[in-house]
């Protein structure tokens, strides 16, 4: 039975600044929106009363386009909200630099595979009642100044309590930050148990946070005085000095302050958040993927004739190890013939089926290191050429429009791809988004993944890779610590060490091209049943592990309802 679950019943508030639903609704840029898209959805598939408050960003991140330079281009997306969501007719007002904001919400229904549905509210400021400036707040993800910025973080975590109280969220327990964005919404739950003697102490007890990055640049952080102007008199006198820390609204400090339960994404990274944040106790528990969403039309298939149960107990797919290989061998080529056919009507490449082919597809941040495989062409070709097949090289990803760096890398990655033309079939595939994501995620033979550690806090699209039986070939970070098993489940690139030195980086790099060129594509080419053996691993053990459906049930017991099963 259909049924949409009431306001009044909901347990859990889900603030995210992105929520990645489809790739019509652009309101996520990638990793930490798509993890908070497939969250909201295993809530609504466990019957979760779990309600997402996020953004509505009429103008979307942005379309990328690349140049015939290789240079990143980018463009307004247009899309119209009611083609996906309906206005509701509630309206709330913040206070942003003494003037008046209101606030209106949409509602997007998350139907999970019981028929429940869980409302996401995306919230819009683009009302005739509000001045020009401020009726752009809600246009751009992660646009503009600082001074854009901290204002669409008060709408987000002000705001967002605001209109759930107004739509009669009476009986929520947990406020869950995914991510520091909207640590707001802590100091507006202050505002409400001010007449309580410990008033921290009450907001502490409601709130959970996840923090997702040991980058510091991607902690926000805003100086007092623009804050001060923002927020006027917003912060309650006696918690005002506690809350600026060195003289900063630092978005991960306030929610560190205020929040009973935190978290990293991976088990590597509670432990480098432990280090970088001493003095607070923060758990861990690794990201998942929502497998349902994730998994490939063929797989889909197979497993749901095999494993009728795994929609809803991922778990179940261990069973996959007693699958006769070539059903498994069948779903993949279905699989990536429907990848390759899409990139070669698009991008007149030619690329091959018969052809071993590696997939890549991250933001396009310097510490990544997307350019690592091109590093040594000459080599790179004669590994192709060595091989019994050849290679094909698939790549995608967005920089930051302020980050020039992750430009050039783009920009690095399709020189060098143009410099293999005639040995190695290479393309970049335009404006990744979720769509190209499941496609490619699920059709190359191989995902690979070289980020500089300890940086890579977790990492999910190798997790959309092992749902669709492909091995994952990646630097020891993030969940890959946890999901690693070397000719089982993938191969590992270098060790533990933390890429501090020269001698690391060569080290990793010819582990790199010593694996492809002797171990994994010898394997493909000339082993086809050890290969399969590798997918039925990589299904059996990861897929069934990285999934949201196990994440869920994790925050129930550690961080939701952790009060109920003491």
């Amino acid at each position: 039975m259909i049924h949409m679950t009431r306001y009044d019943q909901m347990k859990i508030a889900y603030f995210s600044m992105e929520i990645g639903i489809s790739g019509h609704i652009p309101t996520y840029s990638g990793g930490l929106g798509v993890l908070a898209g497939d969250t909201l959805r295993s809530c609504a598939d466990l019957q979760l009363p779990v309600i997402g408050v996020s953004l509505l960003y009429q103008k979307g991140y942005f379309h990328q386009r690349i140049d015939a330079n290789g240079m990143q281009q980018e463009v307004d997306v247009r899309w119209d909200p009611t083609e996906h969501m309906e206005p509701l007719k509630e309206t709330v007002i913040v206070q942003i630099a003494g003037k008046e904001v209101h606030i209106r919400a949409w509602l997007y229904r998350n139907q999970g595979i019981t028929g429940q549905i869980n409302p996401i509210i995306f919230l819009d400021t683009d009302l005739p009642e509000n001045a020009p400036e401020d009726r752009t707040l809600t246009h751009h993800l992660y646009g503009q100044d600082a001074r854009y910025r901290l204002s669409q973080e008060i709408v987000l975590g002000v705001g967002g309590v605001r209109m759930l109280e107004a739509l009669g969220c009476t009986n929520l327990c947990k406020y869950h930050m995914n991510e520091g964005h909207s640590a707001l919404l802590t100091l507006e739950l202050a505002r409400r148990f001010r007449e309580n003697k410990d008033v921290k102490q009450h907001v502490r007890d409601i709130c959970v946070f996840t923090t997702h990055t040991p980058v510091p640049a991607g902690h926000d952080q805003f100086p007092r005085e623009l804050a001060e102007e923002l927020l006027g008199d917003f912060i309650l006198p006696e918690i005002r000095e506690e809350v600026y820390f060195n003289n900063t609204l630092n978005m991960t400090h306030i929610a560190l302050l205020l929040s009973e339960y935190v978290n990293g994404v991976a088990k590597k990274h509670g432990e480098v958040s432990r280090d970088m944040f001493p003095g607070y106790h923060i758990d861990s528990i690794t990201n998942g993927v929502h497998a349902g969403f994730w998994t490939a039309p063929a797989f889909f298939e197979l497993y749901d004739h095999y494993v009728p149960s795994w929609k809803n107990d991922p778990l179940s797919l261990r069973q996959v190890l007693g699958l006769k290989q070539r059903r498994i061998w069948d779903a993949h080529m279905e699989t990536k013939r429907a990848l390759l056919h899409e990139i070669n009507v698009r991008y007149k490449t030619g690329l091959n089926e018969k052809i071993f082919t590696l997939g890549f597809a991250r933001r396009a941040a310097t510490y990544k290191r997307g350019h690592m495989l091109f590093s040594d062409i000459e080599r790179l070709k004669r590994i192709a050429a060595s091989s019994k097949g050849g290679i094909q090289i698939i790549y995608a990803g967005k920089a930051h429009p302020a980050d020039q760096a992750g430009k050039e890398v783009i920009k690095e990655i399709i020189t060098s791809m143009r410099s293999l033309e005639g040995d190695i079939t290479a393309v970049y595939l335009e404006n990744y988004d979720i769509e190209t994501a499941r496609l490619l995620t699920a059709g190359v033979d191989v995902w690979l993944n070289t980020p500089e550690r300890p940086f890579e806090a977790s990492g999910t699209s190798g997790m959309k890779a092992a749902l669709n039986g492909v091995p994952h070939f990646s630097v020891l970070d993030g969940w890959w610590i946890e999901g690693h098993i070397e000719n089982v489940t993938g191969w590992s690139i270098g060790g533990l060490s933390h890429n501090e030195t020269d001698a690391d980086r060569i080290q990793e790099l010819d582990d790199l091209y010593g694996k492809l060129e002797y171990i994994i594509l010898p394997t493909f080419y000339q082993d086809r049943e050890k290969w399969i053996d590798i997918m039925r691993h990589t299904i059996a053990l990861n897929g069934a592990y990285f999934n949201t459906h196990r994440m869920i049930e994790q925050y129930v017991l550690n961080a939701y309802f952790k009060d109920y099963t003491d």
